[in-house]
């Protein structure tokens, strides 16, 4: 076999004769690289990106192989790279730590060497059919979320046209809702939410309009104040919009339509129950609603419409303070000041 082909195995003792006993044991099928303790193994792990196995001892100077499990763990590196424990050890606690700290076996010295070579063998085929299915299944994965992507863009772009819009609104409502929930998270414990669920929402707040497509043009592109009656058939597009969504719940990721399908119904809510068209109140209004609800509210204020002319940046900020665009929760307000800070006001 190509030795560049092999792959390699690291092999980890402070005594020179058991790793020379491992090496002739598996330098046939497999590049071998030693380390006399664990920071020379936690070197190499974090600078190589083709070790197959280690094979470990546990009682070593320096750093002991329960720690190399240790930083391999914090590092991720066990997931992909399997460790078996090679020991004379025979503490039942010890050998719990290292199977708990992801070793996937504990061979015991003395040991047999056809056996371990089987054994490894196994393993490390286990492992390599594992990274190949689960590199097909992210470029499914991918595919999906480019189909997504593209159905939500597709939806958002119909009523930015028809709203006269140039579809900019959506990506700056989406860039202001990723920045506020982001701050959000980092300055109130209690609303903390995962990076991948925040760019779901971002992705999702897109289509917070969608249900204008159900309301006439007349109404939709007037030039001047609405009627109350006019208002009205307005405000149904909050839950028009789910019944578009409702139609398309089988063209989108699940938790992008969940999303989706709160945001449209409910971002016209306000913090004191005075919005519509449910009068929620406080945290009844998730947190995805109410900060699509803000965005959408500042870019409101300071893009051009057919029945206004833009407001400043710091005008349309100094109106939401005052509570002249409905009320918000206070600390959703800290978080959208910190997020306009690092924004460019459209102009």
């Amino acid at each position: 076999m190509d030795k560049e082909k092999k792959s390699t195995i690291l092999i980890v003792d402070d005594m020179e004769i058991n790793r020379v006993i491992l090496a002739e044991g598996f330098k046939d099928n497999y590049n071998i690289i030693e380390a006399e303790n664990g920071k020379e193994a936690i070197e190499l792990i974090n600078s190589r990106n083709d070790i197959s196995a280690v094979l470990l001892d546990l009682m070593m100077p320096v750093m002991n192989g329960i720690e190399v499990l240790k930083e391999m763990e914090k590092s991720g590196a066990s997931d992909h790279i399997p460790v078996f424990i090679i020991t004379a050890a025979d503490s039942e606690s010890l050998l719990m730590d290292a199977y708990n700290l992801g070793a996937v076996d504990v061979v015991s010295k003395p040991f047999m060497m056809n056996f371990l070579r089987c054994r490894i063998d196994n393993v490390i085929e286990l492992y390599r059919h594992r990274t190949d299915l689960e590199s097909v299944l992210e470029e499914k994965i991918a595919k999906l979320n480019l189909i997504n992507t593209s159905m939500i863009e597709a939806l958002a772009n119909i009523i930015e046209f028809r709203d006269g819009e140039s579809g900019e609104h959506v990506k700056r409502i989406s860039s202001l809702t990723k920045k506020m929930l982001t701050a959000l998270s980092r300055m109130y414990p209690e609303y903390r939410l995962p990076k991948e669920e925040i760019e779901k929402i971002s992705a999702a707040s897109t289509l917070h309009d969608v249900g204008k497509i159900a309301i006439p043009d007349s109404i939709l592109n007037k030039p001047g104040r609405l009627t109350p009656e006019e208002f009205d058939i307005m405000k149904t597009h909050t839950v028009k919009g789910c019944d578009v969504l409702s139609n398309v719940t089988n063209l989108i990721d699940e938790d992008i339509y969940n999303y989706s399908y709160d945001i449209a119904r409910h971002h016209h809510e306000r913090w004191d129950g005075r919005g519509y068209p449910d009068g929620l109140a406080g945290d009844e209004i998730s947190l995805w609603a109410q900060a699509v609800s803000m965005a959408d509210v500042y870019d409101a204020l300071i893009s051009p419409r057919c029945y206004k002319a833009p407001f400043t940046h710091e005008v349309a900020v100094k109106m939401i303070y005052n509570g002249e665009c409905g009320s918000f929760n206070p600390k959703m307000l800290e978080a959208f000041n910190e997020a306009i800070g690092k924004q460019e006001p459209n102009k």
